[in-house]
C-alpha cells in the first residue's frame, strides 16, 4: 500500500469533489482513498498529506472543528473564465460539433463535480455552422509547427461543385507554401503564406485543407521586409484583392458604428450634412467592395474617384440586364 503515491490521490479527490459547497471531512477522505485506490491511512497522515500540498502551493481551506474539513479553494480557472471557454468553443465556426463536446468535457474537469452543473450554458449561438473536418486541429498544429522551423508546407485544397460535392480543387493539385501566419477572422482560421508558383502571398482556409500538411525539407522563402500582416489581413478579409484606392464615401449618421466596427477609430469622417457624413478610406476596389456599398440600400454613395463611382454603376446595369434577361 506504502508504495502507491497516496497524496497524488489524496490531490485528485481534492480537486474532483470538493470546493467551498462541498467540502470533504477528514473521515471521507480516508473512505474515499480505501475505496477508490485501496490505500488505507489515518487521520495525523491525512493532515500531515494536506500540509505538504499546501506547503507545495496547493490551495487547500481547512475547516477547523472536531471533524476537520478540507476543499480546494483557487484554482487555475475561475467558474466565470470556464464558462467564457465554454462559450467560445460552442460557438466557434471553426471547432467541429464533436471536437467540441470533448473540449467542453475536458473543461468541465478543471472544477469539481459539484460545479460542473453551473457550468451549464444557455446560450443561443445564431447562425452557428459547424465544420466538418475533423483534421483541422492537427492541421493547424502542423502549420504552425512548419512556421516556427521556417519550412515549407504542402497540401491538398477541396471546393464544392455546384451540386453541393466535396472535391479536390484543380483535380487534386498540390499546393506548396512557405507559411508565414496563422489568421484567425470571422470564427475561420486561414494560414498565409508565399506561393513560388503565383509569385505572391495567399491564403487558404484551414478548414478547407484536405488532409494533415507535408512539412518539406526545404527551407521557407523568407517573409519579405516590408510585409504587413495587419495590412494584408485588412485587404484580403474585408474588401479582397483589387486596386488600392482612396474613396470619399457619404454615409447616413446612422452607419458611424458600422463604419468605425470596419475601419477603425482612427478612420477621418466629417460632416457632410444634416443626416450624413463624409467618409475617406482606402480600400480594394472590386466587386466585393461593390457588393459592400450595395447591401446598405442607398445609405451609403460613392462619391470619388470618378473610376470607382463609374465601376460601380456599371455592375449594377449588368446586374440589372441579366436580371431583365432572366
Amino acid at each position: 500500500m506504502e508504495s502507491k503515491p497516496r497524496i497524488l490521490y489524496l490531490l485528485r479527490i481534492l480537486e474532483q469533489y470538493t470546493d467551498e459547497e462541498h467540502p470533504l471531512t477528514t473521515k471521507q477522505l480516508i473512505e474515499m482513498l480505501n475505496e477508490k485506490y485501496g490505500i488505507s491511512t489515518y487521520r495525523t497522515t491525512i493532515a500531515k498529506d494536506v500540509a505538504a500540498l499546501q506547503e507545495f502551493g496547493v490551495d487547500i481551506v481547512v475547516i477547523h472543528s472536531t471533524q476537520c474539513k478540507y476543499f480546494i479553494g483557487n484554482r487555475q480557472f475561475e467558474l466565470p473564465e470556464l464558462k467564457l471557454l465554454i462559450d467560445a468553443v460552442e460557438s466557434s465556426k471553426f471547432i467541429t460539433s464533436k471536437k467540441s463536446d470533448a473540449l467542453i468535457k475536458k473543461i468541465h474537469m478543471l472544477t469539481s463535480n459539484g460545479q460542473v452543473k453551473k457550468l451549464k450554458r444557455n446560450n443561443y449561438v445564431s447562425g452557428r455552422i459547424k465544420p466538418n473536418n475533423e483534421q483541422i486541429y492537427y492541421i493547424v498544429d502542423t502549420i504552425n509547427d512548419a512556421i516556427n522551423e521556417r519550412k515549407q508546407i504542402s497540401f491538398s485544397y477541396y471546393e464544392y461543385t455546384g451540386l453541393k460535392e466535396k472535391v479536390l480543387r484543380n483535380k487534386g493539385e498540390i499546393y506548396t507554401i512557405s507559411p508565414y501566419h496563422l489568421v484567425w477572422n470571422d470564427d475561420y482560421y486561414y494560414v498565409a503564406g508565399y506561393s513560388e508558383k503565383r509569385e505572391k502571398i495567399v491564403t487558404f482556409r484551414v478548414d478547407r485543407i484536405a488532409s494533415q500538411p507535408d512539412i518539406l525539407s526545404a527551407d521557407a522563402v523568407p517573409v519579405p521586409e516590408d510585409f504587413d500582416i495587419a495590412e494584408f489581413t485588412k485587404q484580403v478579409f474585408y474588401m479582397y484583392d483589387g486596386e488600392e484606392v482612396l474613396v470619399d464615401l457619404r454615409c447616413d449618421n446612422g452607419l458611424m458604428k458600422t463604419m468605425v466596427d470596419r475601419f477603425g477609430e482612427d478612420i477621418t469622417t466629417i460632416s457632410y450634412d444634416a443626416t450624413s457624413f463624409r467618409l475617406t478610406v482606402e480600400v480594394s476596389i472590386s466587386p466585393t467592395f461593390f457588393g459592400w456599398v450595395f447591401g446598405f440600400c442607398g445609405k451609403v454613395q460613392i462619391l470619388a474617384p470618378k473610376s470607382a463611382k463609374k465601376q460601380y454603376r456599371q455592375m449594377i446595369v449588368q446586374a440589372n440586364e441579366e436580371i431583365k434577361e432572366g
